[in-house]
């Protein structure tokens, strides 16, 4: 049965929500490129990254379709939720199976990284094909922090604010190595997009970028 709306709800402009497992890393991240090439009060009204307390898939996932489903919210809003692969003894393969079923099923995007979203930042600088097993094993084996002291960053920081400012000029250059990793990734690898916690190292960041750019577009 479909689901009851508030009066005047086909007036409002649809909004894409993105739901963060990070609380502080990759909400800078999309607040700072909103800002950067999407700038203007009503834009960032059309893109809302939602404040919350889930940090796992399946709570993220479960968030996003409780907002999806609430009788105020238009049928056209469109929903992302953006979280790590992580370690496995963090978060099993069935939590990931499980939450990306249930998003699919609730058509909700969901943008994970494998292993975690430093992946991403360090596309902005170098191409990656090296698989990590945590974020800890990423900092400590990858060019990461040497990247990053090159642009004057001396230790990392998940919630330094000046980071996407210092970054944000090579994202066109982190889509395309996006890309061929992940392409790269997937051509030594058995499984599909259809299952991105199994593959590694992947990414889908670019993905949800891309989305962003397409809906401000339309509104």
């Amino acid at each position: 049965m479909p689901k009851r709306r508030g009066k005047g709800n086909k007036q409002l402009k649809p909004i894409l929500h993105i739901f963060c497992e990070g609380e502080k890393t990759e909400p800078n991240y999309l607040k700072g490129y909103l800002q950067k090439f999407h700038s203007g009060s009503r834009l960032l009204k059309v893109v809302k990254v939602e404040k919350t307390n889930k940090n796992t898939p399946v709570q993220l996932v479960e968030e996003a379709i409780k907002r999806k489903r609430d009788k105020n919210t238009p049928d056209k809003d469109v929903f992302w939720v953006v979280y790590d692969r992580e370690a496995q003894s963090k978060y099993p393969d069935e939590l990931h199976k499980k939450a990306l079923k249930s998003a699919t099923s609730a058509d909700i995007s969901v943008a994970l990284t494998n292993i975690c979203f430093e992946v991403w930042l360090l596309l902005h600088f170098c191409d990656l094909t090296a698989c990590y097993s945590s974020c800890t094993d990423l900092l400590k084996n990858s060019s990461l922090k040497a990247e990053l002291k090159k642009i004057g960053i001396l230790k990392y920081d998940k919630s330094d604010n000046a980071l996407f400012d210092l970054i944000s000029n090579n994202i066109p250059d982190a889509r395309r190595r996006a890309g061929r990793m992940n392409q790269a990734t997937l051509n030594s690898s058995y499984n599909t997009e259809e299952n991105p916690h199994l593959l590694n190292p992947y990414t889908a960041v670019h993905k949800l970028l891309d989305a962003i750019d397409c809906f401000v577009k339309g509104n």
